[in-house]
């Protein structure tokens, strides 16, 4: 699929509240329903580390490469440098070959979203209703926008597959 035609849903929420959890329960859903996923998770702070030191992949970086890649039978992962901030539509040119692309955070960008709320983190919304599809909440919050259970997921995945996959159903492997 042409990764401008992907669609993009983000799940959004303040810390704390959820959003990995969901996550959690969501792709398995979706997958069950042979769909195709990727996932683009922000980290607001300056750098991370998915590499390990002493190994080949991180001294390549520490020697000063831009971008290293490092490609297995199975698996590819790709670690560049940047000169400034990708915005979210950059990064999806990165992703090919999925139905849908889940984000975690990206609240700014002003795509669809699903908003966690959990009274524990506050209840007020982070997102303008027009940007929400939905909410997962644990209390009753005075909106017009469908709110789901946790333990809804199966409900809230009918609603994203409606809303964002009706086309033909994907095919098996």
């Amino acid at each position: 699929m042409n990764n401008t035609l992907i669609p993009i849903l983000s799940i959004v929420g303040r810390s704390k509240s959820g959003k990995t959890t969901l996550l959690e329960k969501l792709i398995p859903e979706l997958k069950l329903r042979n769909y195709r996923i990727a996932t683009i998770k922000h980290h607001a702070h300056q750098g991370f580390d998915i590499d390990q030191p002493g190994k080949d992949t991180w001294r390549h970086a520490q020697a000063g490469s831009d971008h290293v890649i490092i490609a297995a039978p199975d698996k590819l992962a790709s670690i560049r440098q940047l000169a400034r901030e990708l915005s979210l539509d950059e990064i999806v040119r990165e992703i090919n070959n999925v139905d849908l692309i889940l984000t975690e955070g990206f609240r700014q960008a002003g795509k669809p979203a699903v908003e966690v709320v959990r009274r524990e983190t506050g209840l007020e919304l982070l997102c303008r209703p027009n940007q929400l599809i939905a909410i997962v909440t644990d209390v009753v919050l005075p909106s017009t926008v469908p709110q789901f259970s946790w333990e809804q997921i199966r409900e809230l995945s009918d609603l994203i597959e409606k809303r964002f996959l009706a086309g033909e159903p994907p095919q098996p492997g």
